[in-house]
């Protein structure tokens, strides 16, 4: 069986079995060269990692465990000079996702051949802006070459802005600008941890005033949009049902109509190995408890406290959260039918 075909046929098997998880984000490192505005991962670096070794069996116990899709990120993952070797032998078995921040991509294009998806972070087109968010000075320019030369080459490249106060108004050119050039969008929503806990492990970013959506109305507006949009421009990778659920953040009443299913659907890995269900909550052992601990009362118990928990608007986990389990996987499935080359190599 040729390597595509079986690892198409391994995915779809997982795909619909009960009970297990989906979806992993694997934060290879938290080494970072830029030094985003809303983003506290370059304030609290750490040299230490799992060795490529250590990540590939993490990688087997996630395949044993169910997970389909695999999002590697950090920091910025193509930092680590073992990169190549981590990303090869997950793209073999799981649809995979590698995050860059636009500034080592370009280096790394042999590595990305075999990935799924590789989003590029890119905020704004205005250079001033966009590299005051990056606080690098001419990170919009390197990010713009370094989408050009992956579409150019044939590597799966996708735009990610993230949605912001600071944004708002621009995400609609942006989306523009990239889909009629034929690269995919899809949207990040400006969040930041609540947590309270000096000792949380996960955290990401603090309240920034700059970046908090203060135009609710707008962003109903720009949810109308896209929703709009997205009928007819198969290049922006969101569903309706994503963007509905986006929107109901900002009107009226908030409601939100999902129910969180972290440690259920989907799971987070930190650069040393260590388990939670999202960035909101404490580790709960690494991934190598998994195969032990995922039916135990303890991730039972945690599930409850996820299932009822408000405080977070990270589109991935709100995505995973709605399509989650076989229906759910299968009406995603159904709704990005058009987009399945898009997801299979």
């Amino acid at each position: 069986m040729a390597p595509g075909i079986k690892k198409t046929a391994s995915i779809a098997s997982r795909a619909f079995s009960r009970g297990k998880p989906q979806h992993a984000q694997w934060l290879v490192t938290r080494k970072c060269n830029y030094r985003c505005v809303g983003c506290n991962v370059w304030k609290e670096q750490d040299q230490n990692e799992l060795s490529a070794t250590e990540i590939k069996k993490g990688l087997d116990i996630l395949k044993k465990a169910g997970v389909i899709e695999l999002v590697i990120s950090g920091g910025d993952p193509l930092l680590r000079p073992d990169i190549d070797e981590i990303i090869d032998y997950a793209t073999d078995r799981f649809i995979t996702t590698v995050y860059d921040n636009g500034s080592m991509a370009a280096k790394k294009i042999d590595a990305l051949r075999k990935a799924d998806f590789v989003p590029i972070s890119i905020d704004s087109l205005d250079e001033y802006k966009s590299d005051a968010i990056k606080a690098v000075p001419g990170s919009l320019k390197k990010s713009l070459e370094t989408v050009e030369i992956l579409h150019e080459e044939g590597i799966k490249v996708a735009v990610t802005p993230t949605i912001s106060q600071k944004n708002l108004y621009e995400i609609v050119d942006i989306t523009n600008h990239f889909t009629a050039k034929g690269i995919p969008v899809w949207y990040c929503l400006y969040s930041y941890d609540t947590s309270k806990d000096s000792n949380q492990l996960f955290r990401i970013g603090k309240a920034n005033d700059e970046f908090v959506i203060k135009d609710k109305q707008g962003m109903v507006n720009l949810c109308n949009q896209l929703i709009e949009m997205q009928k007819k421009n198969k290049k922006i990778l969101m569903t309706t049902k994503l963007l509905e659920a986006m929107r109901n953040l900002y009107m009226d009443e908030e409601k939100r109509i999902w129910n969180c299913q972290a440690l259920r659907n989907f799971i987070v890995i930190d650069h040393l190995g260590r388990i939670s269900g999202c960035h909101h909550h404490n580790f709960l052992g690494t991934v190598f408890d998994l195969p032990t601990k995922w039916k135990s009362q303890e991730f039972e118990d945690q599930r409850k406290i996820y299932h009822d928990c408000t405080q977070c608007n990270y589109l991935c986990y709100v995505a995973y959260s709605l399509y989650s389990g076989p229906r759910g996987y299968a009406s995603l499935a159904k709704d990005q039918w058009r987009n399945a080359k898009l997801l299979f190599k």
